[in-house]
């Protein structure tokens, strides 16, 4: 598994980071997700042969957030 840290902004609430935490948990390749709302970022674990940054970049923008990798 290999770690990767986002900036997301556009979050307005808790729920917001709530909403994103349980989007990327269901997707295949991630094995953790963890969205802090105070510092407004996404920790991650994933599997890069499963999926790709950029491709959990694209899921969080689809929600309506900006992603920026850390």
């Amino acid at each position: 598994m290999e770690k990767l840290i986002f900036k997301i902004s556009g979050m307005s609430c808790k729920s917001c980071a709530k909403i994103i935490e349980l989007e990327l948990k269901d997707e295949k390749g991630i094995g953790s997700a963890t969205v802090n709302f105070n510092d407004s970022r996404a920790f991650l674990e994933f599997n890069s042969k499963e999926i790709t940054p950029s491709t959990i970049k694209d899921k969080i923008e689809h929600l309506g957030y900006k992603a920026i990798e850390e």
